[in-house]
């Protein structure tokens, strides 16, 4: 594994990359589903449903597939979705859980002095609980989520923003992520980008949107970005 060198600034997803949070998102959505008087949701389905925000996960649980059904009424659409967000706040995340490596890693960055960035397509509202539950939130300069901008990943507006606000050049980010709008965000932008293949990409391989670099665990990120370069 050849490492990124002149790395001096790091992007993260969330949901998949830092945070295996599918069940406490399967719960919620599987919640707003029976509450509307529909079929209900499993793990497995909302695994590869996630990573566009909430509104199409909703749109996906409604149609009960990836593809979102073009009829869908736009009304119950909002009525889920103001749902899902009460039952996904009122459950409190108690299921979600860092990924092996990860805080230990954050650590060796943060005191390394390597700024840090959460972009994520995960409502905005949600996120600084989310850190600060779990003990990351004082890692990260700069907190995005899918609604804080115009335009979310794969859109590379928000890295592009980063890019702007700390005058750094493209080949000195690396975005680290699990999902292809991740890959796409970065390429967009033209930063470097880590695929992480635990995380949840639809069900597809990682590899398949040519990232940079493609990592199995978390923890090897440390041998991919070479400090004090």
């Amino acid at each position: 594994m050849n490492p990124l060198s002149g790395i001096d600034f790091i992007a993260f997803d969330l949901d998949g990359t830092l945070l295996d949070s599918v069940p406490d998102l399967a719960d919620a959505a599987d919640k707003t589903m029976r509450a509307l008087g529909r079929t209900g949701v499993s793990v497995e389905q909302v695994t590869t449903w996630i990573g566009n925000g909430a509104d199409i996960l909703i749109g996906r649980a409604l149609s009960q597939s990836v593809d979102v059904d073009p009829e869908l009424d736009p009304a119950l659409h909002r009525e889920a979705r103001q749902l899902f967000d009460r039952f996904y706040e009122e459950g409190g995340h108690e299921k979600s859980a860092l990924y092996p490596g990860v805080k230990a890693t954050l650590a060796a960055f943060h005191d390394a002095g390597l700024p840090m960035a959460i972009v994520t397509n995960k409502p905005a509202q949600f996120v600084p609980h989310l850190l600060e539950e779990h003990g990351i939130a004082d890692y990260f300069v700069d907190v995005i989520g899918g609604d804080t901008f115009p335009l979310k990943k794969p859109d590379p507006y928000a890295l592009n923003w980063l890019l702007d606000k700390h005058q750094l050049k493209a080949e000195q980010m690396l975005m680290v992520g699990d999902s292809r709008n991740d890959i796409l965000a970065a390429k967009a932008a033209s930063c470097y980008v880590v695929g992480l293949t635990y995380g949840y990409n639809y069900g597809q391989p990682i590899s398949e949107s040519n990232p940079d670099i493609v990592l199995d665990h978390f923890s090897h990120l440390a041998e991919v970005v070479k400090l004090g370069s």
